[in-house]
């Protein structure tokens, strides 16, 4: 496989955040057919959206810009969490999967966090 070097493939969250789409993508395999259309696509799509946006964030030239990206691929983590609440709650997911999830998206969080107060700091030392 061809590869190539990007900062952002470094970030560890970037890295995690690619796990999380394949775990995302694992658990809506068993979701019903009728919402594939519906919370499997938000899912799906709210994942992609997470280590897209870490990506493209790592691009812009402007800290503001940066930040904002981050703080898009934030909330598109808080996206799937409710999306996942609701998916058990409806019995679409068991426990364990839900517990997985919730696991990185808890390392997910803080490592946003952590990045974004990194990019502030950075910005206010510019």
């Amino acid at each position: 496989m061809l590869k190539y070097n990007y900062s952002f493939e470094k970030l560890e969250v970037w890295v995690k955040a690619k796990h999380f789409v394949k775990l995302i993508y694992l658990i809506t395999k068993e979701f019903p057919e009728d919402e594939k259309f519906i919370l499997v696509s938000q899912l799906k799509r709210a994942s992609i959206s997470v280590v897209s946006n870490i990506a493209e964030g790592t691009s812009r030239k402007s800290m503001k810009d940066q930040m904002r990206f981050t703080e898009i691929a934030y909330g598109s983590v808080l996206e799937i969490y409710c999306q996942l609440q609701v998916s058990f709650d409806l019995g679409y997911i068991c426990e364990t999967d839900l517990n997985n999830a919730l696991l990185l998206i808890n390392e997910l969080t803080n490592k946003l966090n952590a990045l974004r107060n990194s990019q502030e700091k950075r910005l206010r030392t510019i």
